[in-house]
């Protein structure tokens, strides 16, 4: 896998999460990376990814990373406040996002600044791990559509598979060994050309969120070798609550 020069220098936060990280990663899983060259490697993306556990958003900084972009993400703002990596977070410039409050349109329109300024912006459009029972992508919300219009740039899916084998969904305990394989798997950019330009408008966005799902899901079912169900899971029509851990919140309304 030959590495991507990155087309301007990483910084501090960017370097040390490199050597703690890319030493771990390497010890805990091999990895299969394809077709990370279309990601663009100057100006202004959007990658979106599936999320299947916790942990994944490592895999995607480090394929990305591999492929010469500074990942930017957009995570819950909580992390903010671990001590140590609290400071990476906020060297290397990622985005806290106040989930379910009303600040978290802010979090969006500095990934849009960013867009604008040649940024690489990953978003999970899903909003949090899947609570598809088969770990399929689910319904998504309409952040990454929006900012990827506003701002006029290429979205990208990103698909990744394995991670989930080192530790499953909610999971606390990592399953070390035997070592396991991930795959990643970069996917053409979305079409989006007819909805660019003008009014961003809550149809346009719509039919955009459609298509982005509609390709990520179609990467994670080639990187799967298996059929993608035909309708992607809805937490809400299921009655299953957004954040949280739903095995906890199943085992709650059992004992009520």
């Amino acid at each position: 896998m030959t590495q991507r020069k990155w087309p301007r220098k990483p910084g501090a936060g960017f370097r040390v999460g490199e050597a703690i990280l890319l030493p771990t990663l390497t010890a805990m899983s091999s990895r299969t990376w394809i077709d990370g060259d279309k990601i663009p490697a100057t100006g202004g993306v959007v990658l979106v990814a599936n999320h299947v556990t916790k942990i994944d958003p490592l895999t995607i900084a480090h394929f990305v990373h591999h492929h010469g972009r500074l990942p930017r993400f957009l995570a819950k703002a909580g992390i903010w406040d671990v001590p140590g990596l609290g400071w990476i977070m906020r060297d290397t410039g990622q985005i806290p996002v106040a989930r379910m409050s009303g600040d978290a349109h802010n979090a969006f329109e500095a990934a849009e600044q960013a867009l604008r300024t040649g940024e690489c912006i990953v978003v999970y459009p899903e909003g949090t791990v899947t609570r598809d029972p088969d770990l399929w992508p689910m319904r998504g919300k309409t952040g990454a559509a929006r900012m990827a219009l506003a701002a006029g740039v290429p979205v990208v899916p990103v698909g990744h598979w394995g991670e989930q084998e080192i530790l499953p969904p909610y999971a606390t305990r990592p399953h070390l060994f035997p070592r396991k394989r991930i795959v990643v798997k970069a996917g053409d950019p979305v079409d989006l050309a007819d909805l660019m330009g003008g009014e961003v408008t809550a149809e346009k966005v719509a039919e955009a969120t459609d298509r982005i799902m509609a390709a990520l899901t179609a990467v994670v079912a080639d990187l799967r070798g298996e059929a993608a169900p035909v309708e992607r899971f809805d937490p809400k029509a299921a009655g299953v609550a957004e954040i949280g851990n739903p095995k906890k919140q199943k085992r709650k309304k059992g004992q009520a």
